[in-house]
């Protein structure tokens, strides 16, 4: 009995170490981003991420100013900017909003990224033509910006349809709602891995919002084609992201941003 006492009070101590490391980690990482200039066109989805970065910087005791602007240039030193890219279902038109709220000079930043929204996929998207266009929209913005860190999303997902209106369109030989839509933004979301993985930093909120705190990945079928979708528990309605799905999608946010190495002090040391 007295064995299986000690063998409880080390798993609870060790325990007690690893959430103390996970929660330094956490600290250090929101410490770094806090002191840099960064920039953010999104929508809905893009407010929880940032509701999920302000309840950890509070939790963690650090301070992390986040400010909304309707261009990049008026980012303040140390601010994490951002702005609403309009407009849901026309993630051209968003492309051209982020390109005109970056300026056409540089704006100075260490970091800025865009996401789109998982409305603005539908089962008819051309998926290639919108990724061309975001790779041109990326590229010109970076030749304006050569000290800025450019960061690339994956498109959110949306949960199953589930009940009686799913069972109904699969008996009736219909793609579920949701379903289609999930496998253009993984097309989407693929095309992006495959042109910057292990080259540009990438935040795979896709990844994220279908995998379990158990590491099982939610997936939904159709016709031979399994394609990911979002964790039931992340989400109250099937495409924003709740309380744990925040909380879990703006953590790994802070690493992705952390991560960036310093840019801007190459560029703006003055030549000798």
């Amino acid at each position: 009995m007295m064995g299986i006492i000690i063998l409880a009070v080390a798993a609870s101590h060790c325990t007690g170490i690893r959430a103390s490391e996970s929660d330094a980690n956490l600290r250090v990482e929101l410490e770094r981003l806090a002191q840099r200039r960064i920039f953010f066109g999104h929508q809905s989805v893009g407010e929880n991420l940032l509701d999920g970065v302000k309840q950890l910087a509070t939790k963690a005791g650090v301070s992390v100013r986040i400010t909304e602007t309707d261009a990049a240039s008026k980012v303040g030193p140390a601010t994490f900017g951002h702005t609403v890219v309009e407009e849901n279902g026309n993630p051209i038109h968003k492309l051209q909003s982020f390109e005109q709220a970056m300026g056409s000079q540089s704006a100075g930043l260490d970091i800025a990224f865009m996401k789109f929204c998982f409305v603005d996929f539908n089962p008819k998207t051309d998926v290639k033509e919108l990724f061309a266009h975001y790779q041109a929209t990326i590229d010109d913005l970076r030749t304006r910006n050569p000290g800025t860190t450019f960061i690339h999303v994956t498109v959110p997902l949306t949960g199953e349809q589930g009940g009686l209106k799913e069972f109904v369109k699969r008996l009736l030989g219909r793609a579920p709602y949701r379903i289609m839509e999930n496998i253009r933004r993984e097309e989407y979301n693929a095309l992006l891995r495959q042109a910057y993985r292990g080259r540009e930093p990438i935040f795979d909120l896709a990844r994220v919002e279908s995998t379990a705190p158990d590491g099982k990945v939610s997936t939904a079928k159709w016709q031979g084609s399994v394609t990911p979708a979002m964790v039931p528990e992340y989400t109250d309605d099937g495409g924003h992201l709740n309380a744990a799905g925040r909380l879990r999608a703006a953590r790994e946010l802070i690493s992705v941003l952390a991560a960036v190495p310093d840019q801007r002090a190459a560029v703006d040391r003055p030549i000798r």
